[in-house]
């Protein structure tokens, strides 16, 4: 007969077995034959999970033993299998700064890409951050290399501990290429995994000794996430590193790494950027990560999002013994590790864009104005930091303002603005037109005296002057544009260089450089 250890009450003793349920009935702790409705001489484990449980996790059964147990219980000790949970404290974030931003410029003619304006009032490398900061990550480091001044004065402003946001026990460290010792400390960062590579001893150092998983992130994404449920995701699989992946269609599929994975969501092929047949080959069947056959149907691919998270003795060695020689996470490190190591992917099924290029930067703003908006910047529960500025409510006089965002201290008079962005201290003077054009505004306000002064002289003020019409355009910081002016871009120029004439045009989109002056009169 299969037995069982009980704890027995003091005044319990053997007895007869009742005869409900029961054929054979025999004295002892158990009955030779007994029915469904108590226990079978083979404890299964369907019967385990019948047994009701006391609030310290115990497992007790009432009198169905004994006839004259007078209701005590029989108190049986069960294996307890603690889950173990993700604590933020153990966790370190890295926001990559990005390379140069060849495909944003000009907007990264004078600036690192997490510092590119979007939205009206905030900055790329508020989303990481903010993310970071609402899943109670405080240790962030940010890597950065070209242009990075306005990105360090932003971060410097309102990440730190004296003003801004405090991050009590944390710290936001921003890490700066600069040269070392030896000869590979003589080079630029090479890619984004060797840019982790020549500060890894900041990560040996004993302020981190407790930091257990490293969050690898990008400064020019747009989304919101909870981190902690990513890093849950690593822990429950025993991943050494995780990949958050999301569905991609047909026409973009080739710009992202792509990933094949197995039943229980492991990685089990990871290929970069794919062209042609490759890219062909990279096809999945996405129900298995839950969408519709109508939603797999038209996102067929598994894309990476370029976001890891990595066991922090699985880095390091990774990139200081295994793989010294690797550049990059996307296209060397994770590709080769899936052979040996367990990477697991993380389905993030939700809003997520990749700011890379011109149109994505233009296409994701003006998203933002639309009804209901794709992915939103204030949530209570969530909420997106930047820099407090202390400005002024805007100012709206006989105005007419359709599906648009209008950051604060602007001045608007008697415009038009439609489907567009309208950033911090804009000036639109009266018959202005704005049609879906992303304008990021100012730095710093010209009094009326000053711009009755420009005016007199012929010269233009910060802002759009008056009768000017502009559309599907970009217009950076501190631009001026005259009166009577019109940018259309009516010949549907697709590419264009002008610098001397302040703009360039990229996929068939105007963008006004920074600091630039558009005559009166000019027509683009």
């Amino acid at each position: 007969m299969d037995s069982c250890c009980a704890k027995l009450s003091g005044n319990v003793h053997p007895a007869q077995v009742r005869k409900r349920g029961v054929g054979k009935v025999g004295t002892g702790f158990w009955g030779e034959r007994v029915g469904a409705s108590s226990w079978s001489s083979s404890f299964s484990s369907q019967e385990w999970k019948s047994l009701r449980k006391e609030r310290r996790g115990r497992t007790i059964s009432r009198a169905i033993l004994t006839p004259d147990v007078d209701k005590e219980n029989l108190i049986f000790e069960r294996q307890v299998f603690e889950k173990q949970y993700a604590n933020p404290n153990s966790v370190a974030a890295i926001i990559l700064g990005g390379g140069a931003g060849t495909r944003l410029f000009p907007l990264t003619s004078t600036r690192a890409k997490p510092a590119v304006p979007i939205g009206g009032c905030y900055r790329l490398i508020d989303v990481p951050m903010s993310n970071c900061i609402n899943s109670g990550i405080r240790k962030i480091f940010i890597l950065t290399q070209f242009n990075s001044a306005s990105l360090n004065r932003h971060i410097a402003r309102i990440y730190n501990f004296g003003n801004g946001v405090n991050f009590g026990d944390g710290f936001v460290e921003v890490l700066a290429a600069m040269q070392t010792p030896g000869e590979s400390g003589q080079r630029w960062f090479q890619g984004t995994a060797d840019a982790v590579r020549q500060f890894i001893w900041v990560f040996e150092d004993a302020k981190n000794k407790n930091v257990e998983h490293i969050l690898i992130l990008s400064g020019d994404h747009l989304y919101r996430m909870d981190y902690m449920d990513f890093v849950q995701k690593h822990i429950d699989t025993n991943a050494d590193i995780t990949v958050s992946c999301v569905p991609m269609d047909d026409s973009r599929a080739s710009d992202y790494g792509l990933t094949k994975i197995d039943d229980t969501g492991r990685i089990i092929q990871f290929s970069e950027k794919p062209k042609g047949p490759k890219l062909k080959a990279m096809k999945v069947d996405t129900t298995l990560l839950g969408l519709s056959e109508k939603e797999a149907e038209k996102y067929p691919y598994i894309a990476s999002m370029g976001v890891y998270v990595f066991r922090t003795d699985v880095l390091l060695k990774l990139l200081t013994q295994k793989y010294q020689s690797c550049n990059d996470f996307g296209s060397e490190i994770i590709p080769l590790s899936v052979k040996d190591h367990n990477v697991q992917a993380y389905l993030f099924n939700d809003y997520w864009e990749d700011i890379g290029t011109i149109k994505s930067f233009f296409d994701a703003n003006l998203a933002l104005t639309e009804q209901p908006p794709k992915f939103e910047f204030y949530d209570p529960k969530t909420p997106f930091y930047t820099s407090p500025r202390f400005l002024p409510p805007t100012k709206v006089e006989k105005c007419r303002i359709v599906d648009a965002i209008i950051s604060h201290g602007c001045f608007l008079r008697e415009c038009s603005v439609q489907h567009s962005i309208v950033g911090v201290r804009s000036r639109l003077e009266y018959g202005v037109e704005l049609k879906d054009t992303m304008m990021m505004g100012a730095d710093y306000y010209q009094t009326e005296s000053e711009i009755a002064s420009l005016l007199a002289g012929g010269k233009v003020p910060i802002g759009v002057g008056q009768n000017t019409r502009i559309r599907n355009c970009i217009i950076d910081k501190n631009a001026k544009i005259g009166r009577d002016v019109v940018i259309a871009n009516g010949d549907g120029v697709q590419e264009a260089d002008r610098p001397s004439e302040g703009f360039y045009i990229r996929s068939g989109i105007t963008v006004i450089l920074k600091n630039a002056t558009i005559n009166n009169g000019t027509i683009i």
